[in-house]
């Protein structure tokens, strides 16, 4: 699915995008006091959306499908619909982690159910405070918009038999993109288990930007990417994380580089660390 649209946008063009058309700001911080934090301070007009909530399905328990499972389409629809959100939106999602959480992942399921105007704000939050951009306080009103014409998922993803049939076939490419200390199974601060899928190769999210929080240019990651792909081709590449949310950094950075989308693993580490799967685990050297 190709998109015309540049995944990213700088904070600067942001603030004049801003002043000259209409758009449809998302915020999608996460942790405890975001939604505290949101009402505090956020970007002009930018309305909030929830992670748990709005962006995944989590059941009471979550064995299969992971942390954070996809949400129902038709419940996905509703929230684009609660959002003021239409097929013709030109929307902006921001978070306060360099879009390495939720603004990636609801950047994907934009882009999943064919939405083409849908950006992320490189850097995030503090990016757009360095430029001045207007902010405000309270909880916006979104413009309610009608049913958002969608049936089904239409990037790819993966279920758990898949990986586990692929993973050290020698034809696939499975990337972990946790930390390393994660990915080694030295410390696991989040899920039951410690370790990494084996056959699994360790590709960290934060090796797709700079030393300031910014996403890598185009051409640096472009070549990053192909030099770790090789000759497998997009759709024999996996990529997973904790729970299937900071997976989709990469992918935006797989998109930023111009290159096809590999296939997400939704259910990820939570999900495979919880069904009795064979588990590596290295020494912190």
């Amino acid at each position: 699915m190709k998109c015309t649209h540049s995944p990213l946008i700088t904070a600067a063009e942001l603030k004049q995008l801003y002043a000259l058309q209409p758009i449809v700001l998302v915020d999608a911080r996460t942790g405890k006091n975001a939604k505290s934090d949101y009402e505090a301070a956020h970007l002009d007009g930018a309305l909030y959306v929830d992670l748990n909530t709005q962006l995944a399905d989590i059941p009471d328990a979550f064995s299969l499908g992971g942390r954070h499972p996809l949400p129902q389409i038709s419940a996905f629809a509703a929230t684009l619909s609660e959002l003021g959100i239409s097929s013709e939106s030109h929307v902006v999602v921001y978070d306060d982690k360099n879009g390495a959480n939720a603004a990636a992942r609801f950047w994907w399921m934009l882009r999943a159910v064919g939405h083409e105007k849908v950006q992320v704000l490189n850097g995030g939050l503090s990016a757009a405070l360095v430029v001045h951009f207007p902010m405000g306080s309270g909880e916006a009103t979104p413009h309610r918009a009608s049913a958002y014409p969608v049936t089904a998922w239409q990037l790819p993803t993966v279920a758990l038999a898949e990986v586990e049939a692929v993973a050290q076939d020698g034809q696939h490419l499975v990337i972990d993109v946790r930390e390393p200390a994660r990915y080694k199974g030295i410390v696991e601060p989040i899920d039951l288990v410690a370790g990494h899928i084996p056959g699994a190769i360790n590709v960290p999210f934060t090796q797709n930007l700079d030393e300031n929080g910014l996403f890598l240019p185009a051409e640096v990651l472009q070549q990053q990417y192909e030099t770790l792909f090789g000759s497998v081709p997009a759709e024999r590449v996996i990529v997973h994380c904790g729970s299937g949310v900071t997976a989709c950094h990469t992918l935006l950075a797989i998109a930023a580089a111009h290159l096809p989308l590999p296939k997400l693993y939704v259910g990820s580490w939570s999900e495979w660390s919880r069904n009795q799967k064979p588990i590596v685990r290295e020494s912190a050297n």
